[in-house]
């Protein structure tokens, strides 16, 4: 049977129902607020925090492994990680990678403020105290109030090391200090590991410095801890997946990175054209993209890499593209025009017809934006800084360079979000047994990093770090959300790059492209030619009227542990007898504590100085009021653990200390009431017509936790699922691809419609495709029921218009989304719909969650009021 991984044993912690630790201020507050944290990396934290604070599990030395996909944000959890660290007495840290193009640019996200990649706030505080963050060479006589960074190579650091010289590294560094590692590219370490393979040349030298080097350091101090990070590890090594059996943290790959929707769509578009030809293809698709996303107000450069096998080839092509831009003519264009065009190309052409947009015109754009001075070369190891900051900058607004030529050299760490088409200007295929080789792999990898996703908003509610329209790839947006690999024509080596893509993440292994019609009954019905769907909005909270803190503050009371000097441990994965630990409790207000002490203890908490607590306590006239008044602290209780005579006799340092502990704790709970929306309780009507159309849906089929999603029902091969639902005429589309939940749902409807039809005139299901959504009416937060049930009946002297909405819900969401079943719940009561004729009235339910083993039977007991009504 084979073990439990690290990040196994914490996933069942998670699933029994054990809350990990919340992410705290000190790293929230410290960090960058450019850079909102997202779901996966607060995990990531949370995993991070519970391990350090479970000594029956950490292990020391601590060596840990995030395997994160690229893009997904591993510096920032190196920059949390750091903040952290800091607060549990590390001062001194060393930051190592295999390349010096990545030390730069980390260098440049961890100290330069003046980055549009710095990754800290620009003031950083614990309590009163200011930290600064300093490169230094070694860590004799360093400032131990400062956060103290070694940025080196892996190679250089080996180096420094066995030839010292004066002011830098050495071993003795590390004799009487705790330090912190911090591998990115974690994977170059592991030269010893792979010893049961065969090794290369350069991986037979890294045996002798990089590895043993890093466990050097590592093993010199119990409290030191090895951070390592990496996209790509070899989990198919057995070597490598035992020696990170217990290490393994995270495990984000890139697969789930796509899943949830933070990376472009990738396609790859083969052409049996000429190379330079195969670039004005990608000219042509990078200006419709710019165009569109100017059209929407969006100032967003895409970006074209022409990638080349030889630095000659790269310069020969180089200059042949120059030349071929100064002399672009329309016939050129037209050329490309008139072929048996992929779909994208056909739809920039059409664009630029619909908006009068001349071939001529579009020419002259072309020869300003990829003119000579926005093109730039990057072929060699030796290009100047200039360039190197070039390239990694090509985001910011003053950057104009729209085409980079290179070989190989932005293969790693290149970290650019606005790159949209990858030109291979080669032909070569490197498979032996059907299997993709190295250099099909790279190219693979390459473009996992150009997939990263070029962040934008229309609206406000839309998320702005994913992918909106893969239930809408008609939308002319979509093509912002896409990244183009264009290549020769040559069918076995785009079999050969699937497959590759496929395996490290990037690209399902099956999706599909879906129309989604309605079907034309619906569309002549009264309901969909005439008909209204009623939804809410969202609008910014009205705060004046906040005078007190939080109920949640005081209705509880916060517990504090005094430090005994005993220690008791706690079981986490296994049961034991421990023994215990005699302690009492008494209970205190923190009114009970003198006013000097609190106001001393806020003093040393950044989140409490008056202008910030005023932002959340709108009617909060003093500090004084603050400490004194029965609205805020003074009705805050605390209950104090420790020895009998601890308890009774608590020093004023106890007593600050206690304060400080409690402050902590209520902070949370003010920014968690610090509401900014909410959603309306008013109903407004939007047309039927206009909001429910064709449309073609991008899915990936049987991928994620439910393999149903994708399958339409017609199609499943699960029998208790199967339905045809294209003569079923309250169902208005051709088929459902939902979930399992969803298509159970779908039977139920079936099996319930005679019911509905003896009750109700009309009966119409809608599958909610990104049509709507609806707002959370205590925070305005959005959700899209994925489904509307439309009613009608006869009542006396009106005609009765029911909208029900429906959420099915996998188990493993029930709890995670309990919200929006509470909201669901309370529509019947609170939403309001203006009257407009006095011949109809509509009513706005919600249901309850639908779960066919969990849920069912409540759900039908909500339902059978909806027949019975």
């Amino acid at each position: 049977m084979n073990k439990q991984t690290l990040e196994q044993k914490l996933s069942a912690v998670k699933e029994i129902g054990s809350p990990f630790p919340e992410v705290p201020n000190t790293i929230k507050n410290n960090l960058n607020p450019l850079f909102q944290l997202r779901p996966y990396q607060i995990e990531a934290f949370s995993r991070f925090i519970f391990y350090r604070n479970n000594p029956n599990i950490c292990q020391k030395p601590t060596q840990l492994l995030f395997h994160m996909a690229t893009g997904s944000g591993k510096t920032l959890i190196m920059a949390g990680a750091i903040l952290y660290l800091y607060e549990q007495g590390y001062r001194n840290f060393i930051f190592f990678v295999n390349s010096t193009n990545i030390i730069n640019k980390t260098r440049d996200n961890f100290l330069n403020f003046l980055s549009s990649k710095y990754l800290f706030s620009e003031n950083i505080t614990f309590g009163e105290k200011q930290v600064k963050i300093k490169e230094v060479e070694s860590f004799q006589a360093v400032n131990q109030e400062d956060i103290n960074i070694v940025f080196s190579t892996i190679q250089a650091l080996h180096t420094r090391l066995n030839t010292p010289r004066e002011n830098s590294i050495t071993y003795d560094d590390f004799a009487d200090k705790k330090i912190v590692l911090l591998s990115d590219e974690a994977h170059h370490i592991n030269a010893e590991t792979k010893k049961g393979k065969e090794l290369t040349k350069e991986e037979k030298e890294e045996i002798i410095s990089w590895e043993g080097t890093v466990s050097r350091i590592f093993r010199a101090n119990s409290d030191n801890i090895l951070l390592e990070f990496t996209a790509t590890i070899d989990f198919s090594n057995t070597d490598i997946v035992k020696k990170y059996s217990d290490k393994l943290l995270f495990d984000y790959p890139l697969k789930q990175f796509r899943i949830d929707g933070y990376s472009k769509e990738v396609k790859v578009l083969q052409a049996d054209i000429p190379q330079i030809e195969r670039g004005l293809q990608a000219l042509i698709l990078s200006q419709y993209r710019r165009k569109i996303f100017e059209q929407y107000k969006k100032i967003i450069k895409p970006v074209i890499l022409f990638k080349s096998k030889t630095i000659n080839e790269s310069k020969i092509f180089f200059e042949d593209f120059v030349n071929t831009i100064k002399n672009l003519k329309t016939e050129d264009l037209q050329k490309i025009n008139e072929r048996d065009n992929d779909r994208a190309i056909k739809k920039a052409f059409k664009y630029f017809e619909d908006n009068n947009i001349a071939l001529e015109n579009l020419i002259s754009e072309i020869k300003e934006d990829f003119s000579l001075e926005k093109c730039i070369e990057i072929n060699s190891k030796e290009e100047s800084e200039e360039k190197q900051i070039a390239v990694n900058t090509l985001e910011d607004e003053t950057n104009e360079y729209r085409a980079i030529f290179a070989v190989d050299k932005l293969n790693e760490g290149w970290d650019v979000l606005n790159l949209f088409d990858i030109v291979r200007l080669h032909d070569t295929r490197d498979a032996k047994d059907g299997k993709p080789g190295k250099t099909t792999m790279s190219e693979a990898q390459l473009i996992g990093r150009g997939a990263r996703y070029c962040p934008f908003q229309i609206v406000e509610t839309q998320p702005k770090y994913q992918r909106k329209y893969d239930e809408d790839i008609e939308r002319e947006l979509r093509i912002c959300e896409e990244l183009y690999y264009h290549s020769a024509y040559n069918p076995r080596y785009i079999q050969e790059l699937n497959t590759a893509l496929q395996e490290i993440g990037i690209k399902a292994k099956e999706s599909r492209e879906i129309p989604l019609q309605l079907k034309l009954d619906f569309k002549e019905s009264e309901l969909y030619k005439n008909g209204f769907i009623f939804l809410n909005d969202r609008r910014k909270y009205d705060r004046s009227d906040i005078s007190t803190l939080p109920a949640l503050t005081t209705e509880q009371s916060y517990k504090v542990r005094l430090r005994t000097g005993i220690i008791k441990s706690s079981i986490i994965f296994e049961s034991a007898e421990q023994e215990g630990i005699d302690t009492r409790q008494k209970d205190y207000h923190l009114a009970d504590f003198r006013q000097n002490i609190l106001r001393k203890a806020i003093n040393k908490l950044e989140f409490y100085q008056f202008n910030n607590l005023k932002s959340f306590l709108p009617n909060l006239e003093s500090i004084s009021e603050f400490i004194t008044s029965k609205n805020y602290l003074e009705k805050v209780k605390v209950e104090v653990e420790g020895n009998a005579n601890q308890i009774k006799n608590l020093t004023p340092q106890q007593k600050l200390d206690i304060v400080i502990e409690v402050l902590e704790k209520v902070s949370p709970a003010i920014i968690s009431d610090k509401v900014e929306f909410e959603g309306t309780p008013e109903f407004k009507p939007y047309e039927i017509n206009k909001t429910f159309k064709d449309k073609t849906l991008n899915i990936y089929v049987r991928e994620g936790s439910d393999q149903e999603y994708g399958v339409g029902q017609k199609e499943t091969n699960n029998p208790d699922l199967k339905l045809d639902l294209s003569n079923k005429e309250w169902y208005v589309f051709n088929d459902n691809y939902g979930t399992s939940e969803e298509k159970y749902l779908i039977k139920f409807i079936n099996k319930t419609y005679d019911e509905l039809k003896a009750k109700y005139s009309k009966v119409y299901l809608v599958r909610n495709e990104k049509y709507f959504q609806l707002y959370n009416f205590d925070d305005g937060r959005a959700m899209e029921p994925d489904f509307v049930l439309f009613l009608e009946k006869k009542g006396i002297g009106q005609v009765l218009h029911y909208q029900i909405f429906i959420e099915p819900k996998g188990e493993h969401l029930l709890r995670e989304d309990e919200w929006k079943e509470n909201f669901l719940r309370t529509l019947k009561e609170k939403a309001e719909i203006q009257v407009l004729w006095k011949t109809k009235k509509f009513i706005v339910w919600g249901m309850p969650f639908y779960n066919e083993q969990l849920r069912k039977v409540e759900f039908e007991n909500e339902f059978g009021k909806i027949i019975n009504d």
